[in-house]
């Protein structure tokens, strides 16, 4: 259950569909537990930035949902505008270093799949030599966060690993093992 958001587009004039019926304006956003994407009704005069979190829960209240009045449906990537493409991985990433305990977890606790293959190696980037670096390493004690994980195995920036495989899940329905996103 999703209930806040990341702004990635938004169309006050509302999406380009083929008829003549009154278009009302949405926001395109992708969840920041679960990266689910939606598109969202804003509520009359509200200021929607791109890039903004916001409230799309369950509690209407005003105090809690002050940009959005509804979410109108989920939707795949391949619904996203163009620019809310664009605009997606910025998300995600400021998600990933935001919820960093989350994504240090993983590298704590990840396991190997089947005997020939680790959760580790389902990351975009990340070969045999530095995943033995991080299980040598983990054994010595979890990590704290990113730069601890950074200057312990020598792996550069672990979180845009952790950032392309998020958007390898979304933008592939057919993915064969979700490690992050919600399906």
């Amino acid at each position: 259950m999703e209930d806040y958001a990341y702004i990635l587009d938004y169309l006050p004039q509302g999406a380009a569909a083929g008829g003549f019926s009154k278009r009302e304006p949405v926001c395109y956003a992708v969840g920041d537990e679960e990266f689910k994407l939606f598109e969202l009704v804003p509520k009359a005069g509200a200021q929607v930035d791109i890039g903004v979190r916001t409230y799309i829960g369950k509690d209407s209240a005003e105090v809690k949902r002050d940009m959005i009045d509804h979410v109108k449906r989920r939707i795949n990537y391949n619904d996203l505008t163009n620019n809310a493409q664009a605009e997606l991985e910025y998300a995600v990433s400021d998600i990933v270093v935001a919820k960093q305990d989350r994504f240090i977890r993983f590298f704590n606790e990840a396991e190997g799949i089947s005997m020939r293959k680790h959760m580790l190696e389902e990351l975009p980037g990340l070969g045999k030599k530095s995943m033995n670096a991080i299980l040598d390493e983990r054994k010595k004690g979890g990590f704290k966060d990113f730069a601890d994980l950074a200057e312990r195995t020598g792996v550069k920036n672990p979180e845009k690993l952790i950032v392309a495989r998020i958007m390898l899940e979304i933008s592939d329905p057919e993915r064969k093992r979700y490690l992050f996103v919600s399906r």
